[in-house]
C-alpha cells in the first residue's frame, strides 16, 4: 500500500525558507530516500531533523497504485 506523506521540509536559501512536501511513499525510509533523492543530497546537515519530519508527517493511504515520487512542493 502506498501513502501520501505531508513534510514539512526545511532548506536554507536565498529564495526559500523551506515549505511542505507531498510524497507517494509506501514506508517513511522510502518517502526519506525520495526527499534526499530530490534535494540531490544539498543540505544533508538538515537530514536529522527532516527524518524526525517524516516519522511525524501526515499520512494518507491511497487507492490507487501510483508510483512513488515527490509529488509537489509548496515553499515559502
Amino acid at each position: 500500500m502506498k501513502y501520501l506523506f505531508i513534510v514539512d521540509y526545511y532548506a536554507p536559501s536565498s529564495h526559500s525558507d523551506g515549505g511542505l512536501l507531498n510524497v507517494i511513499a509506501e514506508s517513511e525510509d522510502e518517502c526519506f530516500d525520495l526527499i534526499v533523492d530530490w534535494d540531490n543530497e544539498q543540505w544533508t546537515e538538515h537530514y536529522g531533523k527532516l527524518r524526525e519530519n517524516v516519522i511525524k508527517a501526515p499520512r494518507f493511504a491511497l487507492l490507487d497504485e501510483v508510483s512513488s515520487q515527490v509529488v509537489e512542493t509548496f515553499t515559502v
